[in-house]
């Protein structure tokens, strides 16, 4: 209980101190002079860093046995590049701070859920992994409203100071987590096991067909969903259509979605199995692409991001746990998690600049129709190749009879 209680904490916190690192860099970059070019770059340096950390974020964590242990040097990494950001606006500090952030996320994120793997097991995880989502979606609903109020009320440049003083709840949270009672690694995933007694090497979770066509799917997924949201407010904009309360909305309203929507996926997941689960989570994104184009305004933008909430729940706990899923027997984990957030970085990467060239050649409409084939091409891969990646379930009677 402990343990779970922990989770919920660094869950809940490592989302608040990532909220830091969100727009609220460019408002205050912007505000420090920096030209949209400058301001760019340095923001594609954060991006390239996380795309390039992703495999090695997850092979650390892999061959680091103290997990807590990673994870603890994460989030101090996390601190000291909010507080480089507050310091000094000059651009080699902020690329230091983007660079730093992005690696400690690439450590992050796979810790985490190797962690909850710890604590739960694998028969667990799934339901676990929906919790974790949820206090995911409410650190992040959470920490904006307090950043948004230090930016208002005191200066842009506290931000970044609420932000790394956050980093003392998530060590907290992280501290309380305990081994006593850990799942045993013979029994239930080969993960657990110390990193000297694997069986198997890292490059051996490549041979997983099932690995790859989810890569693939989750590539698709994010070409598909990145741009929606960014070029419908932009359309809006222009059209003079976007009111004060509508880029709130657009962030409140999924994270609101998820939080309630996730634990209830997690625990259809492990009851229905991964599958079903996961193309009810896709098909959201075509869904909003085709709401998005042809029935484009204010309003009915903020009701439509209730799917957004449905598809990022799907998606948030189905990474870890397809990974964890496929390397039962390799037990390298959190190289598959970096695997697939190396797709997801990619596909989220090329989405604006392709939603971007169709929109500018032939239309918003067009780009929203374009993105939603996008998204049913991912549904179809999924229907059509996926295979059901949950174990077979073993009886209790027959875990009795076999041998110790």
């Amino acid at each position: 209980m402990r343990s779970q209680f922990g989770l919920n904490g660094l869950t809940f916190f490592t989302a608040s101190v990532q909220a830091g690192f969100g727009p609220f860099i460019a408002v205050w970059l912007t505000q420090q002079g920096w030209s949209v070019t400058a301001l760019g770059i340095a923001l594609s340096v954060g991006t390239f860093a996380a795309l390039v950390g992703q495999l090695p974020g997850g092979m650390l964590v892999d061959q680091v046995h103290a997990k807590r242990l990673a994870a603890a040097g994460a989030l101090l990494v996390m601190g000291a590049s909010a507080v480089a950001l507050c310091v000094s606006p000059l651009p080699a500090v902020v690329w230091g701070a983007e660079i730093g952030h992005a690696l400690a996320s690439s450590v992050m994120t796979p810790a985490i859920a190797a962690l909850t793997l710890t604590v739960c097991g694998h028969d667990a995880f799934g339901e676990r992994l929906g919790l974790n989502t949820r206090y995911a979606a409410l650190g992040n609903a959470a920490a904006a409203a307090v950043l948004g109020a230090a930016a208002s009320y005191i200066s842009q440049r506290s931000v970044f100071l609420v932000t790394a003083a956050l980093v003392v709840p998530a060590m907290v949270s992280l501290f309380i987590i305990r081994r006593d009672g850990a799942m045993d690694p013979v029994d239930d995933h080969s993960a657990l096991k110390h990193p000297k007694e694997r069986e198997h090497w890292p490059w051996q979770i490549f041979a997983e067909p099932s690995l790859h066509i989810f890569a693939l799917a989750t590539v698709l997924f994010q070409l598909a969903n990145a741009s929606l949201v960014p070029f419908a407010l932009n359309e809006l904009t222009r059209r003079n259509e976007a009111p004060g309360f509508l880029v709130s909305a657009t962030i409140i309203v999924p994270q609101v979605i998820t939080a309630i929507f996730a634990p209830w996926a997690g625990r259809l997941a492990q009851s229905l199995g991964r599958r079903p689960v996961l193309i009810v989570g896709f098909a959201a994104v075509p869904v909003r692409a085709l709401l998005f184009a042809f029935l484009p305004g204010a309003l009915p933008l903020a009701v439509f991001q209730a799917l957004d909430g449905v598809s990022a729940a799907v998606f948030g706990l189905m990474l870890p746990l397809i990974a964890a899923d496929v390397t039962k027997r390799t037990g390298y984990l959190n190289l598959a998690i970096g695997s697939l957030g190396l797709a997801a970085g990619l596909g989220a990467t090329f989405s604006t600049v392709i939603a971007g060239l169709i929109a500018e050649r032939f239309g918003v409409q067009s780009m929203f129709l374009f993105l939603a084939a996008v998204g049913v091409a991912a549904i179809a891969l999924l229907w059509l190749a996926m295979p059901e990646t949950r174990p077979a379930r073993v009886p209790d009677a027959l875990k009795a009879m076999q041998p110790v």
